[in-house]
């Protein structure tokens, strides 16, 4: 039924602006077919390595990067990290595709900055999702899994014993907001740190806000990352 001339059309949904890195054309190809299918996405470039990625989301302004990890040349983990360390692409995040599912590329992906990783065997409903996931700022990865990754890698390449690293800004985190931290690097949500630590959810979303600003992280995988590097929390040795 049409619309009145004096009834406001309802608002056509905001476009996901999607960039797709992978040095094979017809995956390109499919991958840009299954965006552009749904309403809400487009496709704003594709880049066939790395360095051209960067180039491409310098120019385009992305809101997701579906980044493939081996690719010629600057490969996706370079570019990741090339991509969320530009204050321009801030509202950029990177969504790592890929067929090497191991343990060390899930880790690599998320200490360069990437928001979520997929195998390129995922449903397309999966990656839709996983699309507007990312997209709305939001880690793929769930805390859990992702303190189980980061502990066994960290302990893996460096050794329990390892002396820490500095991370900008720990320094300036307040108690509280260390013990959530703490909290968040064990694989908590708002609910379970809230309930451990005796405040309202709503407290835990603000510490974790103000812990994220302070430690320019983009998500809570970036926080465990931190909690780890900087020695708050210790990895246990397989």
């Amino acid at each position: 039924m049409a619309l009145p001339p004096d009834h406001p059309a309802p608002p056509a949904p905001e476009t996901v602006k999607v960039l797709i890195a992978d040095d094979q054309a017809l995956l390109r190809g499919a991958l840009r077919v299954l965006v552009e299918s749904e309403p809400d996405m487009g496709v704003v470039g594709e880049a066939a390595d790395g360095a051209e990625a960067v180039l491409l989301a310098r120019a385009e302004r992305p809101d997701v990067v579906l980044m493939d990890i081996r690719m010629p040349g600057t490969d996706g983990i370079a570019a990741t990290r090339e991509i969320v360390a530009d204050p321009s692409l801030a509202g950029t995040a990177v969504l790592v595709l890929t067929t090497f599912e191991a343990d060390e590329y899930v880790v690599r992906a998320i200490l360069a900055g990437a928001s979520g990783f997929l195998g390129k065997g995922a449903e397309p409903d999966e990656l839709l999702c996983a699309i507007r996931t990312v997209a709305k700022g939001e880690a793929l990865l769930s805390p859990a899994a992702t303190k189980s990754l980061i502990s066994r890698f960290v302990a893996q390449q460096h050794g329990a014993d390892d002396e820490p690293r500095t991370v900008p800004g720990m320094d300036t985190l307040t108690s509280r907001e260390r013990e959530v931290l703490v909290e968040v690097a064990g694989g908590l949500p708002n609910d379970a740190i809230a309930a451990r630590l005796g405040v309202s959810p709503l407290t835990v979303k603000t510490h974790i806000n103000h812990t994220m600003a302070k430690l320019a992280a983009h998500d809570r995988a970036q926080l465990v990352v931190a909690a780890y590097e900087s020695g708050l929390v210790r990895p246990q040795r397989p």
